[in-house]
């Protein structure tokens, strides 16, 4: 140490909430005349070694303390708790894991695969599904063969016979009555137009003319009666032929058509209760074999809940009554008498050592060296 004093920059205020620590600082100089530049408080070498010795004494306890609690933690870690917990470890959670995976956990799933799922499986396979389709294939194969083939034949023999039988003969009636009424009615009647229009121009017309030019009643009268014997001879008598002629063609027409119509309603009559015996037939046939599956599966479902589920089921609850629970007792008594005494006694030695010793430790010395190193430190202007 020099008598050269030391320039230090002026000590903090202490926090409010803090209790302040005693400082010992020079009185402020009066304010000099001249400008200046020395700093506002200067301390002495005195005071700077006296700060530093209640530093060391503070300080190097608690340290010291700090180091031997350190110390004492990991002996305690490293030859009590962590032995503790590899015995744990090793000789009881170990041993009770590979018992309970091997002895529990691995028969288990053996009997679930091998005594429910694979008979589960076996018999939704061959008791349900393959029955069921079957079934299905059953009923495509009946629906095909009784109703769709027989209901295309059927079409296709109505469509012949409508076609044979009404269609064909229609036309040819139609062709018939068509020549007929050309050869005889409408040829006929051309003729006797055109020698009516000749008879009218020659006859009629040409005497009009002249009696109109002549102005004689009884060649009008005369050529009148003429008139009406032409029409009654030439006129009336062959309409009435050709209208004797037509009438048996037209009854016979009239009968050929009434019979048809009759034998069509008939054909039809009779297709609708071929169709409803062969729908109401089929539709029997299905609800009895839906209702005969449903009962064959029900009575397979019954058997085999009976003669396999049922007893499946009671040989697990024994094999649960007299083997599982059992272990699950002895496992659940060995934990009680063996770690549950061991982890009470661990918890009521660390209530009665550690806790109290770390409670004193942290109120008589952690605090007040936290206290004491804080306030040397604010002293020395190294905490702000």
């Amino acid at each position: 140490m020099t008598d050269r004093p030391t320039i230090r920059p002026p000590l903090p205020v202490p926090p409010v909430d803090r209790p302040a620590a005693p400082t010992v600082t020079l009185a402020p100089r009066a304010p000099s005349a001249g400008p200046t530049t020395e700093p506002a408080t200067v301390e002495f070498p005195l005071v700077a070694a006296l700060a530093r010795g209640v530093a060391l004494v503070f300080v190097l306890p608690v340290r010291l303390i700090w180091e031997l609690i350190a110390a004492t933690g990991r002996l305690l870690h490293r030859h009590l708790l962590s032995p503790a917990g590899r015995l744990l470890r090793d000789w009881l959670l170990a041993p009770l894991v590979w018992a309970l995976h091997r002895l529990l956990w691995r028969p288990l799933v053996w009997c679930a695969h091998t005594l429910l799922w694979l008979p589960l499986t076996w018999a939704a396979r061959n008791l349900v599904w393959l029955p069921l389709v079957w079934l299905g294939r059953g009923a495509a194969w009946v629906a095909r063969t009784l109703v769709w083939l027989p209901l295309v034949w059927l079409g296709r023999g109505v469509a012949w016979v409508a076609r044979t039988l009404v269609w064909l003969p229609l036309v040819w009636l139609g062709r018939g009555v068509a020549w007929v009424a050309r050869t005889l009615v409408w040829s006929p009647l051309v003729w006797l137009a055109v020698a009516l229009a000749w008879v009218v121009r020659t006859v009629v017309w040409s005497p009009l003319v002249w009696l109109a030019r002549s102005g004689l009643r009884p060649p009008l009268v005369a050529l009148g009666r003429a008139l009406v014997q032409l029409v009654e001879h030439l006129v009336r008598r062959p309409l009435r032929w050709v209208g004797a002629a037509l009438t048996p063609v037209g009854r016979l027409l009239w009968r050929g058509v009434g019979l048809l119509v009759g034998a069509m309603g008939a054909a039809l009559v009779g297709l609708a209760r071929g169709i409803r015996w062969v729908v109401v037939g089929f539709g029997r046939l299905v609800v009895a074999a839906v209702v005969a599956a449903w009962r064959t599966a029900g009575w397979v479902l019954r058997m085999v809940y009976r003669l396999l589920l049922r007893p499946i089921g009671l040989a697990l609850r024994w094999l649960w009554r007299h083997t599982v629970r059992p272990l699950l007792v002895g496992v659940r008594w060995v934990w009680s008498v063996t770690v549950v005494p061991v982890a009470r006694g661990l918890r009521a030695v660390w209530r009665a050592t550690v806790t109290p010793a770390a409670r004193w430790t942290r109120r008589a010395v952690l605090d007040p060296a936290r206290v004491a190193s804080r306030e040397v430190l604010s002293a020395l202007g190294l905490r702000r």
